[in-house]
């Protein structure tokens, strides 16, 4: 009897859904293909780091691929601001931006309030390829983000 794997599997040793889990925990977890030997062999199989690698190499663009068109685009529109929050018993400024649609769009933790921390919020912010550049930035009154929006407006015209 047949079995009734996709053509993409034809021929694997493992299930589907063995060699699915092992690329994504691998592409979306800080996991090392050593850890995920380990994982893999706490649930009873015996797979090779190399055999992952290999997987990764072969799957991961295709998973990529079929996943790009499920991913939620953020607007174009961001709503930045900024907080003070408490981590692990220090104060810490937490720079954010959030779309219109409440998606966390990128967010900066920085120790200081000032023209740096929201110039590196920024460029962290622009730079990340994810984010489609905004058309609109709303903000709440930090004098820190005011100003760099100044020089920003003045280099985009």
């Amino acid at each position: 009897m047949r079995s009734r794997r996709p053509l993409l599997f034809w021929k694997r040793k493992f299930e589907p859904e063995v060699i699915v889990t092992c690329v994504r925990w691998y592409l979306r977890f800080c996991l090392s293909l050593r850890d995920l030997k380990e994982l893999m062999a706490e649930r009873g199989l015996a797979v090779d780091h190399m055999t992952i690698w290999r997987w990764v190499q072969a799957y991961g663009p295709e998973i990529h691929r079929r996943l790009q068109g499920q991913l939620k685009r953020k607007s174009s529109t961001w709503h930045m601001d900024e907080t003070f929050i408490r981590i692990a018993g220090k104060w810490m400024y937490l720079f954010r931006a959030v779309d219109a649609h409440g998606q966390t769009v990128d967010f900066y933790l920085s120790e200081t309030r000032d023209r740096l921390a929201a110039k590196l919020f920024l460029q962290q912010a622009l730079a990340n390829p994810d984010n489609q550049p905004p058309r609109v930035f709303a903000r709440d009154g930090l004098e820190a983000i005011q100003r760099r929006f100044g020089n920003f407006r003045r280099r985009a015209t």
